[in-house]
């Protein structure tokens, strides 16, 4: 009868624990809709207010949302649309987010929060960006906005993280270029993709040139030259008898390159084979 009790007392504090949430959000889903349907701005304004303040985000957009206009070029309109974007941040609605610190920013270019506006459009996209594999379009919008923040306010409050998040987009555009040159290795000799002409290999070294020459400076350098090297050691390769030979000098080339700028390469090895296997194929051609 003891052990009844207690789950019979359980259950009882349970169910009273429910019924009072749910009497507070019919009641506060009333409130809500009570100062929704009101004319009275400036109530609805600082019920917003309010609403940020408790994280209930979500009330605090739809109002400022139908208030928004109409507040512009009051005292509060600045305040307003800034707001209304950070609302949408704080719910996790990073494009809308995005949109709406824009928006501040061609309205009030000087204005409060002009900085900060500034900053949390490239922050805003900066949460939408895809990972690597995937286009990274919204990716180059965010640096992009981060620039433009860094041009605006070169000794802002937040140059240092708007630097940060530029390196990390940056690196996820480095990432993007070498998914793709792996892909192009990968796929070597397959010509189903090749519907244009050329050859997965001849993609994969013009992909990691491209990546070489646009990002110099990237840790991953030394990858996309070991795959720039191993794609025209394969095209050699594979190639058709008359281009053969000029290939194989030109892959070559290319392993002495990799070695006098990586001479402490791990893949010093597979260079030095590769030299030798092309002098094998070009000596050949010569005595012939």
């Amino acid at each position: 009868m003891c052990n009844f009790a207690v789950q019979l007392q359980k259950k009882m504090k349970k169910f009273f624990m429910a019924l009072c949430a749910t009497i507070l959000l019919t009641g506060c889903a009333k409130e809500f809709n009570r100062v929704y349907k009101t004319d009275n701005y400036d109530y609805k304004y600082e019920y917003a207010k309010e609403c940020f303040a408790n994280g209930k985000y979500n009330r605090c957009v739809l109002i400022l949302q139908d208030i928004v206009t109409i507040m512009k070029g009051s005292e509060n309109g600045q305040e307003c649309l800034y707001m209304l974007a950070m609302a949408c941040y704080c719910s996790q609605d990073y494009e809308t987010a995005a949109q709406y610190f824009k928006k501040y920013s061609q309205s009030y270019p000087r204005g409060t929060y002009a900085e900060m506006a500034s900053f949390y459009v490239g922050q805003s996209l900066y949460m939408s960006t895809p990972e690597p594999r995937l286009d990274q379009t919204p990716t180059m919008s965010a640096i992009a906005a981060f620039q433009d923040y860094i041009d605006l306010f070169p000794e802002g409050q937040l140059k240092d993280a708007a630097h940060a998040r530029l390196y990390e987009l940056q690196d996820k555009l480095v990432e993007k270029e070498l998914y793709s040159a792996r892909l192009y290795y990968d796929l070597g000799t397959y010509f189903g993709n090749c519907t244009s002409g050329g050859s997965n290999y001849e993609a994969c070294i013009i992909t990691a040139q491209n990546a070489i020459r646009d990002f110099p400076f990237s840790a991953r350098r030394e990858e996309f030259a070991l795959l720039v090297m191993k794609s025209k050691y394969e095209l050699a390769q594979s190639s058709v008898e008359e281009r053969r030979i000029d290939r194989f000098r030109d892959a070559e080339d290319e392993c002495y390159g990799f070695l006098n700028e990586y001479p402490d390469s791990q893949h010093k090895k597979l260079a030095e084979r590769y030299i030798e296997s092309c002098k094998k194929h070009t000596k050949n051609a010569a005595d012939s």
